[in-house]
């Protein structure tokens, strides 16, 4: 079947073998191989297919406008790619997202989105976090804001709070999370869903967890995508091509250590046909997995 050896072609290759195929293809044939693909396929199959032949960057940009601009704004998928991002992935994306619609990121963010919950997504969408800095003696004092900042929940406070959780280093969250355990005894991720709530409340937990185990928090969603949305297409592909030349090999193993059934299980009980076989093929799974 032809559409087995484009599964076998495209999932097997790397991004950027599959960039120079597309220039191939073009000097070949004078054609645009995406173009020739959403032309020629249908369905989810069409969505996985295409999205394998956009660089990293570009595809963000892809998912990030179409959760922006689509009937409805998709905030999980906002969320899923700004909180997990570093800093230079953010520009990358988006220096892609001005190129391919000749627009802000961060205008459409702040047109498309509103409240604390649009502040903190442009505060992300900076990609200025800094990077390998870590203080101890201010980690206490952080701490104490985030504490404040769950218990009085004013406008000034969630500014603090977002300020905090966008701006500090990975190193410096990792001691500041440990002080407000200290503290407050209690889990910061706790403390936040018990004082807010709304996409403001998933934005500050996503942040949260990215910078703790970015594979776990991707395993969490995935399960969450399979199992409580009666399988959510776009947000498996999104995070299977996302993440497929990044962290897919320990996603997958936290999903198993997690869940008790492996990733590849699961994504062949919900799919099927070519479909399946295309996530499957990115998801890699052993034999042991099916």
């Amino acid at each position: 079947c032809e559409k087995d050896v484009l599964i076998e072609i495209l999932t097997q290759r790397c991004n950027s073998q599959r960039l120079m195929i597309a220039e191939a293809y073009r000097d070949m044939y004078g054609r645009d191989l995406i173009m020739d693909l959403k032309e020629n396929l249908s369905h989810h199959f069409k969505e996985v297919m295409v999205g394998l032949m956009y660089p990293p960057a570009s595809y963000d940009a892809h998912e990030l406008w179409h959760a922006l601009k689509g009937v409805d704004t998709e905030e999980k998928c906002l969320i899923d790619i700004l909180a997990s991002r570093s800093n230079m992935e953010i520009l990358q994306m988006k220096e892609a997202y001005l190129m391919q619609y000749n627009t802000d990121l961060q205008q459409d963010i702040d047109s498309e989105t509103s409240g604390h919950f649009r502040d903190t997504l442009m505060n992300l969408a900076q990609g200025t976090r800094m990077e390998g800095y870590a203080d101890p003696s201010t980690a206490a004092q952080d701490a104490m804001i985030l504490w404040e900042a769950c218990q009085r929940k004013t406008g000034e406070h969630k500014n603090m709070l977002q300020m905090i959780l966008c701006n500090r280093s990975q190193q410096q969250l990792w001691m500041v999370f440990q002080e407000f355990q200290n503290i407050s005894g209690q889990d910061i991720v706790d403390a936040i869903n018990e004082c807010y709530d709304g996409y403001f409340q998933e934005l500050l937990v996503a942040i949260v967890l990215c910078i703790r185990d970015k594979p776990s928090y991707f395993a969490y969603r995935l399960y969450n995508a399979i199992h409580d949305f009666g399988f959510h297409n776009k947000t498996v592909i999104r995070i299977l091509i996302a993440r497929s030349e990044i962290d897919l090999m320990n996603i997958r193993q936290r999903y198993k250590e997690r869940y008790g059934k492996s990733l590849f299980h699961d994504i062949k009980h919900f799919a099927s046909g070519h479909y399946e076989s295309a996530l499957l093929a990115i998801c890699a799974g052993d034999t042991e997995d099916y």
